[in-house]
């Protein structure tokens, strides 16, 4: 298995410190206590009850999107085992209402797995981001919440820049650089469970003769573990693996994109689809052709 490597840590980190040393080094970064002093983080840290009252205060009933499995998941939200849908359920609901089953579910000898997923607070908990103000980015990067009990995020990418602050709870990053892609056996590109691409790869139970070349992902990754009040650094298309560790657990993120304009753009991933479906069916020779038209036009 993995002999772990630790993700670098910063403590007092300013704004300063974070645009001219860390984000440069395009490298993964814990930011040690850096919410610590969020009345949202406090509120946690006094127990469960009072990181949901201290939401509760900002619910306005809006609908937002949970997904639910069965204890059997083990807290893994993926695909059914003949790949043609999830092994998990949606229902809307609101805010408090979820927090409310979270909170009822700890008291279930086997609880079902429960999260919410990047649900913007702006539209579900207006006001809190003025009570829990982010020290490090401008205020127009708005920040989106994660709430559930012990579940895990399977190993995926974002096409951004993360800052990712642990509210409640503790939890567990296991991240590779960008050029494991094809070490980490992604799944379908149309069709995931998580928005974006995932590793068909159980991080916590590797099948390596299944996956071989998993083993040379796992020598390069690194594990940053977060307690309530730390914050971590993912830049853009970084993979990460996210676990929580504890029976109620939120998280607040924040994703920006320095390489894009003010316009809506269209996503690569949307270029790649179309090349995919343009290219892949024809013959070997002519593949080649395309090989280097991209290699001089794009790259």
């Amino acid at each position: 298995m993995m002999t772990e490597r630790q993700t670098p840590e910063y403590v007092n980190v300013t704004a300063t410190l974070f645009e001219r040393e860390i984000v440069p080094r395009n490298r993964p970064a814990i930011l040690r206590g850096l919410v610590a002093h969020w009345p949202a983080v406090q509120a946690a840290k006094q127990s469960a009850e009072a990181a949901c009252a201290h939401l509760k205060r900002f619910d306005r009933g809006t609908l937002l999107e949970s997904l639910n499995a069965e204890p059997s998941s083990g807290g893994r939200f993926f695909y059914t085992d003949d790949l043609r849908g999830f092994n998990f359920r949606k229902q809307k609901e609101s805010v408090g209402a979820f927090l409310d089953r979270l909170l009822g579910a700890q008291s279930m000898p086997s609880s079902p797995a429960m999260y919410v997923q990047s649900a913007p607070i702006p539209m579900h908990l207006p006001q809190w981001d003025q009570e829990n103000v982010n020290p490090l980015l401008p205020a127009g990067i708005f920040p989106r919440i994660w709430i559930g009990n012990a579940v895990t995020a399977t190993t995926h990418s974002d096409l951004a820049d993360n800052l990712a602050c642990l509210v409640a709870g503790k939890r567990r990053f296991t991240v590779f650089p960008p050029d494991q892609l094809r070490n980490l056996y992604i799944g379908p590109l149309e069709f995931s469970p998580a928005g974006r691409p995932v590793s068909m790869v159980d991080l916590e139970q590797p099948d390596l003769a299944r996956y071989p070349k998993f083993a040379e992902a796992l020598a390069s990754a690194e594990v940053a573990e977060l307690e309530p009040g730390d914050a971590i650094y993912i830049p853009y298309y970084w993979w990460h693996h996210v676990r929580s560790l504890e029976p109620f657990n939120v998280l607040v993120n924040y994703w920006w994109n320095e390489g894009a304009t003010s316009e809506e753009r269209v996503s690569p991933y949307e270029g790649l689809m179309l090349a995919l479906l343009t290219i892949r069916d024809l013959p070997p020779s002519q593949r080649e052709v395309w090989r280097e038209i991209f290699e001089h036009y794009i790259f």
